[in-house]
This record gives C-alpha cells, sequence and structure tokens, in this order.
C-alpha cells in the first residue's frame, strides 16, 4: 500500500518539462514579433527615404518607377539653360552630343 501510495504522488506531481512553467520560452513568441516589426520598419523606411532622395513619389513631381519617374537628360540640360548655369554654346553643343548619343530605340 505505501508503494502505491508513493507512485500515486510521484505520476499526480510530474506533468512533464512544463511542470515548472514556460521558463523563457513565454518571451519567444513577443520578442518574434517585436524583430519582425522593428526589421519591417528599418527595411520599408529606407526604401521610402531611398525613393524620396531620388525624387520618386507623390509630392515630388514626378511618378512612381523607372520609366515615369526619370527626367530626360534634354529636359536638365534645358532647365539648366532657363537657371542661367550653362550658355547658350555649351547648351547647344551638350545637346548635339545628346542627341548623338541617343539609343536606337528612342
Amino acid at each position: 500500500m505505501l508503494s502505491t501510495i508513493a507512485a500515486t504522488t510521484v505520476a499526480a506531481h510530474w506533468v512533464g518539462p512544463w511542470a515548472g512553467g514556460f521558463g523563457f520560452l513565454f518571451l519567444l513568441i513577443p520578442l518574434f514579433w517585436i524583430a519582425f516589426f522593428v526589421l519591417l520598419f528599418v527595411f520599408l523606411g529606407r526604401r521610402w527615404r531611398r525613393a524620396a532622395a531620388a525624387g520618386y513619389g507623390p509630392g515630388y513631381g514626378r511618378g512612381w518607377g523607372h520609366e515615369g519617374g526619370t527626367r530626360s537628360a534634354e529636359a536638365t540640360l534645358a532647365e539648366r539653360f532657363a537657371q542661367g548655369d550653362i550658355d547658350e554654346v555649351e547648351y547647344r553643343a551638350r545637346l548635339e552630343v545628346l542627341r548623338a548619343n541617343r539609343p536606337s530605340g528612342q
């Protein structure tokens, strides 16, 4: 009878590896989500800052993507000429070089 009581007492108190509680494991799920959102914000923030610096996106006067977002070299040259950064001789010389080196598809 003493062995039955001892066996019942041991079996009732032993419930497996979680008997002592979760320990540090209960922190893994919140730590995972915190790390996930930090990495998400870092990655997206870097992309948004680069896009803003390049002049893409709403509020920058250009569209999204490479086709709609880049100004042509001729437009940049015309803008510099209009602002007085270059004179007419330099403008015409550079424009001639741009048009001579233009890819055949354009």
